[in-house]
């Protein structure tokens, strides 16, 4: 008999044992970008330090992001076969460590090695997460649980400037990473212990928690069979998904990576910078939440389609509109004001679309998650080298501006060919 059967009824009904997983995954979520977006602010000492030009910086940036996205779907499946428990332990303690082996580079190439194992260690995170609400929160409740997942990392990254500048007035730059790098090892540990991959099996969740938790839920827990990558790469929805996050993981990786330098550029003081570098990211707070919320009440009400696809499609459209906007601003208050707006709207649609690749992924959601964040860290990872050779060819900001709202208007379009129902099998 499991143990929560001979709980009272009162105390059966206050089980709320996911929330708690979901605040892990929020941390886990807050953790991450607080050591992604440290270097776009402490890059400017550590080019002077390490005699490092702007391309080189740039081929830095994208070193995490190629790794990251080189190991996505290997350690996303990883999850589907052991759990995230183990998995996602192993992530963030790896990350941590080479976070503060970041403090020891001393050249080009020692930073530039550091940054790509960083990189090896942190991939995998979104997919395992996607993998434990897949597990733990019925189908109504995932896009909620993954805009919230999500609003803990853009608040995380949007806070980080101000966190980095205010440690960088009485600490190097070294000492911040070695600051930063320690939280994730606090983590790791907490987790390891507290968190089951079955909700079945954690003492703490009663009857009617778990029987709400399993609806609509396909049961998966371990899987033995292989994976149908022939399924997979002919859906038309996952390759749609995989092109949509593309786009809007270029335009994501402009903010955390030379969002900072184009600020400077345009003449803003130190304080004004430090907020304006954060803006794309806070106004993503609320972008996450509500765009959560909204793509699970229009599921429900409208069906799937429209709240993932339409909720989806329509934020990267206007993601679009609002970064071309800016590139013709001559204002750059305006311009940078725009920018965030796009950033924000962009990241409006993470619920939506982690939400429908959980929902086409049934059991393989740490497989089809992983392909679909692969794809992104492409884009992620082009993003810094094309908008610092787009710059230098052009001598304005506007070029790499202008590609970036188109890149997000063909995203939008991505979402028509997205089918909901489309569902892996095997």
């Amino acid at each position: 008999m499991h143990p929560a059967a001979t709980r009272p009824r009162e105390e059966v009904a206050t089980s709320r044992v996911r929330y708690k997983v979901l605040a892990f995954a929020v941390c886990l979520a807050a953790i991450t970008y607080l050591d992604r977006v440290c270097i776009s602010i402490t890059a400017p000492e550590m080019m002077r330090e390490l005699s490092l030009s702007p391309l080189q910086m740039s081929f830095v940036f994208s070193a995490f992001t190629l790794a990251y996205g080189l190991f996505e779907i290997p350690t996303g499946w990883w999850g589907d076969r052991v759990g995230t428990r183990r998995v996602l332990t192993r992530i963030v303690s790896w990350w941590s460590f080479f976070t503060m082996a970041t403090a020891a580079a001393f050249n080009y190439g020692s930073l530039l090695l550091v940054r790509f194992l960083f990189g090896v260690g942190e991939a995998g995170a979104w997919p395992n997460a996607a993998k434990t609400f897949s597990r733990w929160f019925p189908s109504s409740e995932r896009g909620t649980a993954q805009g919230i997942f999500f609003m803990g990392a853009h608040l995380a990254g949007g806070l980080t400037p101000l966190l980095v500048t205010a440690l960088l007035a009485h600490f190097s730059w070294r000492t911040v990473f070695l600051i930063f790098g320690a939280v994730g090892f606090v983590w790791a540990a907490a987790w390891y212990r507290w968190f089951r991959d079955d909700p079945a099996q954690h003492a703490s969740v009663r009857p009617s928690e778990l029987s709400h938790i399993c609806s609509g839920r396909l049961p998966d827990s371990n899987i033995q069979g292989r994976v149908p990558w022939k399924t997979i790469l002919r859906s038309r929805s996952i390759l749609a998904l995989c092109g949509m996050y593309f786009t809007q993981s270029y335009g994501f990786y402009f903010y955390i990576t030379w969002f900072p330098t184009y600020l400077r550029s345009q003449g803003f003081t130190s304080t004004t910078l430090s907020v304006l570098s954060g803006l794309p990211l806070i106004l993503s707070v609320a972008a996450d939440l509500l765009g959560g919320l909204t793509t699970d009440a229009v599921s429900r009400r409208y069906g799937l389609r429209w709240g993932r696809c339409g909720v989806g499609g329509g934020a990267l459209a206007i993601a679009g509109f609002a970064i071309l906007g800016s590139a013709a601003s001559p204002n750059p208050l305006l311009s940078a004001l725009l920018i965030a707006v796009g950033g924000a709207s962009a990241n409006f649609l993470l619920g939506a679309s982690w939400g429908v690749c959980v929902d086409i992924a049934g059991r393989h959601a740490g497989v089809v998650t992983g392909c679909m964040n692969t794809a992104g860290q492409i884009g992620g990872t082009l993003s810094p080298i094309i908008v610092a050779l787009a710059f230098n060819h052009f001598r304005s900001w506007s070029a790499p501006l202008v590609l970036t709202g188109a890149l997000y208007l063909a995203g939008a379009a991505c979402w028509a060919a997205v089918d909901p129902q489309d569902r892996v099998e095997g």
